[in-house]
């Protein structure tokens, strides 16, 4: 049987792949976790999806999801957070972005909410704080693929 994390998590690499112009090397990250994963040994992107068909999107953090996430950037020199929000689009935040949403201190629970009305970009909010400027559905995969060139 399939499970549902791995068509989500298909998604993200089939668009890596596709939108990438050169070889890329994609494996998990040592976790116990089936979330976190390297690309081309320098950049962690840890996936978290809603099968929610309709905006909102929300995703919670249990801590020891934010404390994989440090422990990726600090042993990797980029980390993007990627939010799979349903059949509508992905969300990709970069560990800067992560921090304003979530901060350093990690609550046992606390979650990040993507919203986006028609034809429009994510707004995106966390548990400490919201990012000022929208997300666009267009910047994954720049943001990744960008990092990697």
């Amino acid at each position: 049987m399939i499970k549902e994390f791995e068509f989500y998590h298909g998604v993200v690499f089939t668009k890596l792949i596709h939108g990438s112009e050169s070889y890329l090397s994609i494996k998990p990250y040592p976790t116990e976790g089936n979330a976190s994963y390297i690309i081309n040994e320098n950049t962690g992107i840890y996936i978290k999806h809603s099968a929610r068909r309709m905006s909102p999107w929300q995703f919670s953090f249990h801590k020891d999801h934010q404390n994989e996430i440090l422990q990726m950037k600090s042993n990797l020199e980029h980390v993007f957070l990627v939010l799979v929000c349903g059949e509508d689009g992905i969300v990709t935040l970069n560990y800067n972005e992560l921090k304003i949403l979530l901060d350093d201190i990690h609550g046992e629970m606390e979650w990040i909410r993507a919203a986006r009305s028609r034809n429009q970009e994510y707004t995106v909010n966390g548990s400490d704080g919201g990012l000022v400027r929208k997300i666009g559905k267009s910047d994954f995969p720049k943001k990744v693929l960008a990092v990697l060139r």
